[in-house]
């Protein structure tokens, strides 16, 4: 049997499970959002601003369709970590085989319907005309290389599952280094514009997601189908689907709020499309570790469900949102203090009415992060609870809010309404996720026992 590195997370300090976990995906999340950062500081700076606000442009699209990819794979493996904390390794098997066969199918049906339809949707966003090449030119690549995107998120999630985080950072630190070495020289050598940009992000995915197969083929065992294991099973692909679509539509629905302000944002104009882009991958940055700490609480309530061992669940819970609280504080003085510097990281020239919005959108959205830190504890360990379908309804919470602030607020305050779109989301959503955890967790008391 060849080595693999799994964690049993129904077993311990659920602080010390979580920390360990989360910190080898603090520095994932990290490198994934190095693509995002690096592709806009390098069109910024040497494609100008108009370049960058096509960029920005697609940002919420992009997180509409790749959301929907991500949150799918993290739902295909959350029958994973249950069977795999019931320690029912057959029964594993045949998730893990019939999750290779359901995420193939959307990859593939999204990367299709998505470019096909990739004018129309940029046209009903109402992208600006001067940006509009820009948008249209970055993001068809970025569509046709969905199944790569795929690919990783759905071996990275097989291997959280049974306890490895940090193999998948590995990968994603050097597919990192690659997409810088690949932004220059498609945009500087090459000549290729927006498009360069995303044919570098698209080719370190597939990187990543080719090294997660090889390593997983390699050295993980414990993931290996065999047998009658690979046999395609509509009951478990039902029980996958009823897992996964609802967490991948969970993101969208949330995306589609995004994409809502992110129209009314549009026509305020370049200008504004420009700093909100910045003031976004700013934030992406700093709430890495929070998506982190989500991330391991829906392994750590996934496995502790799969053993009943649901006295450990609030336990969890409380300590992620104590480390959570501790590095909002960290968070929010180093972006405020800092503002300045880290923007120019993304122009080509000083701005000071820019850099004011983008120190403006920065500061009250930093100052919310402890409503954001709810929302993916509570969310997460939902679904790692297996109600995946609960869980998703936050999503309507979060896009009736930046709807409100997009449709009325927007129009009658501009930018100004729009620093608060996210906080006013992120509170929306606690007032249906915090109550939504206790409950369904007394439910599956209720089902099984205490434990």
């Amino acid at each position: 049997m060849r080595s693999s590195k799994t964690k049993d997370m129904t077993v311990g300090s659920p602080l010390k499970l979580i920390l360990e976990f989360s910190i080898p995906l603090v520095f994932g999340q990290l490198f994934q959002q190095l693509y995002n950062l690096v592709d806009t500081m390098i069109v910024g700076k040497f494609l100008g601003q108009s370049a960058l606000a096509g960029v920005g442009a697609t940002g919420c699209l992009c997180f509409l369709i790749l959301g929907f990819c991500g949150g799918l794979c993290a739902g295909l493996s959350i029958p994973v970590s249950q069977a795999f904390g019931a320690k029912d390794h057959q029964l594993m098997h045949r998730y893990v085989a019939n999750s290779i066969y359901t995420s193939g199918f959307f990859a593939i049906l999204i990367a299709v319907l998505t470019s096909i339809l990739c004018h129309p949707i940029l046209r009903l966003l109402q992208t600006p005309s001067d940006v509009y090449e820009y948008a249209y030119s970055y993001l068809i690549v970025i569509f046709i290389g969905i199944p790569f995107t795929v690919l990783y998120n759905m071996t990275a999630s097989l291997l959280r599952a049974v306890g490895d985080s940090r193999t998948p950072v590995i990968f994603l630190v050097i597919a990192s280094l690659l997409n810088i070495i690949l932004d220059l020289l498609c945009i500087l050598v090459f000549h290729m514009g927006t498009m360069g940009a995303a044919v570098a992000t698209v080719a370190s995915q597939a990187v990543s997601g080719i090294a997660c197969v090889i390593y997983i083929i390699k050295r993980f065992d414990v993931l290996h189908p065999a047998g009658e294991e690979w046999k395609f099973s509509m009951p478990h692909i039902g029980r996958l689907c009823y897992m996964g679509i609802p967490m991948g539509l969970q993101l969208s629905i949330t995306a589609i709020g995004s994409t809502i302000l992110q129209a009314s944002v549009n026509m305020l104009g370049s200008f504004y499309v420009a700093a909100v882009t910045a003031g976004i991958r700013i934030s992406m940055v700093f709430m890495c570790a929070f998506d982190a700490v989500g991330t391991a609480m829906a392994t750590f309530c996934g496995q502790n469900v799969g053993a009943k061992k649901f006295d450990r669940l609030n336990k969890g819970a409380l300590a992620g949102i104590f480390m959570c609280a501790i590095y909002c504080v960290f968070a929010f003085a180093v972006m405020n203090l800092f503002s300045r510097q880290i923007s120019m990281l993304f122009l080509d020239k000083p701005d000071e009415q820019i850099l004011s919005c983008i120190r403006q959108y920065v500061f009250w959205n930093s100052a919310m992060y402890l409503f954001l830190v709810f929302i993916n504890i509570f969310r997460y360990g939902i679904q790692g609870m297996g109600f995946s379908n609960v869980a998703m309804f936050a999503g309507f919470f979060e896009l009736a809010a930046r709807g409100v602030v997009a449709l009325y607020f927007v129009p009658k305050f501009g930018f100004d309404a729009v620093c608060f779109a996210n906080p006013a989301a992120w509170i929306a959503a606690d007032l249906f996720l915090i109550p939504a955890f206790l409950i369904v967790k007394k439910r599956l008391e209720r089902k099984f026992g205490q434990g």
